[in-house]
């Protein structure tokens, strides 16, 4: 089955589709999609993940045409950072 795995940035925002099994987790579509080696920051451990917007954990099965998503950590000041731009 096709989904999604997605992950952004700043500056570069990534989606990539992937063919995974029918029994494939979450965590299966992140690891087959290069995304934890094109960006080394990525810690499974400690970052949240989510399928459409709904966290999850890195063992949910998932659905054909899913869209996995690797939230990045938020900025305590972000909405200040933001306005001073």
């Amino acid at each position: 089955m096709i989904v999604g795995v997605a992950y952004a940035k700043p500056t570069v925002q990534v989606w990539k589709h992937v063919d995974v099994p029918d029994t494939a987790t979450a965590r299966d579509a992140i690891e087959k999609s290069g995304l934890l080696d094109q960006f080394p920051e990525i810690d499974l451990s400690t970052q949240k993940i989510g399928i459409f917007g709904q966290i999850c954990p890195l063992e949910k099965p998932l659905k054909e045409g899913d869209r996995v998503e690797i939230y990045r950590p938020i900025h305590p000041e972000a909405e200040l950072l933001e306005k001073r731009s």
